[in-house]
């Protein structure tokens, strides 16, 4: 078990600004009128102001009712009962062609209760925003689908840009942190399976740190990572949703120091970016992976 005896205190390196200006206001509004969810909203992002700031978001798909109860997340858990909304992919979109956005993020909360754990959803989400915004590149980040190679390769045969599934923490933590249902092991099997189905296909994870997890630990992870054949990985600092007991304690600010090392460790053991820091959350600044592959992302 995770203990900790007193909460760290909040070091300067951490602090992010209060969302304000236009373009915040905009994007604020565009999701509302469209009925769409974010993961910058419904995670408690530290980014949310200089992301949609800059007019770009996560775009959380399959509504806002997570069937996991991971305790690294701020998500609401409950049973959604099935329901899912069809037009949801052509709301997407059709918000996404009206932002004009280059590079986009699609992910979603866990649903284990749909057969296919809402992949056929996410497939049709990419083909809408593919034909809708041709220059569109299209980063997805699912749920494990239960380790589903079927539900896995209807993602991978609509041709998203990056396949991401987060590994969260290292091994030894799986069990405090993620849901019973989620693992490690199935991780990693889920990006390999899309490494294998579609060897082009750019795969992405990332992991949280501050949990109690030790470098060598993070290290460890990566070299995992990179036996699965993971190409890109986000490092950031886990930040506790709330005091609740449900929530894996805060044990520790890791420095931009050691971030530095993760990244440079990282880039050493082959994986083709690294974006490591304390405000680093998976999709943040994720067209920055796209320029290090010398793709032309215009931002």
């Amino acid at each position: 078990m995770i203990e900790v005896v007193s909460r760290p205190r909040h070091p300067d390196w951490i602090r992010v600004r209060a969302p304000i200006g236009e373009k915040y206001t905009h994007l604020k509004g565009l999701v509302r009128g469209l009925q769409l969810h974010t993961v910058c909203e419904s995670a408690l992002c530290p980014n949310i102001g200089e992301c949609w700031g800059a007019g770009t978001a996560t775009i959380m798909i399959l509504g806002d009712v997570c069937t996991r109860a991971c305790r690294f997340c701020a998500v609401t858990t409950g049973n959604p009962r099935g329901v899912v909304d069809t037009e949801e992919p052509q709301r997407v979109a059709n918000a996404i062609a009206e932002l004009e956005l280059n590079y986009v993020v699609v992910t979603s909360v866990d649903r284990d209760d749909l057969p296919d754990g809402g992949a056929g959803i996410f497939a049709e989400t990419i083909r809408q925003i593919k034909t809708k915004s041709p220059r569109t590149k299209v980063e997805v980040l699912t749920s494990d689908f239960r380790g589903s190679r079927s539900s896995v390769q209807q993602v991978v045969e609509a041709k998203p840009d990056v396949f991401g599934q987060n590994i969260e923490t290292v091994r030894r933590l799986t069990h405090v942190v993620r849901d019973r249902r989620a693992g490690y092991a199935q991780t990693l099997a889920v990006l390999r399976m899309a490494k294998e189905l579609d060897p082009t296909m750019r795969t992405k994870t990332s992991l949280l740190v501050g949990m109690g997890e030790t470098p060598d630990e993070v290290i460890e992870t990566m070299r995992d990572l990179r036996a699965a054949s993971v190409d890109l990985l986000a490092i950031g600092q886990y930040l506790q949703p709330t005091r609740a007991k449900r929530h894996v304690p805060l044990v520790e600010y890791v420095t931009p120091e050691q971030f530095a090392c993760y990244r440079a460790e990282g880039m050493n053991l082959g994986f083709t970016y690294v974006a490591s820091g304390p405000l680093v959350r998976s999709s943040y600044k994720a067209w920055e992976a796209a320029l290090a592959l010398n793709e032309p992302i215009t931002q």
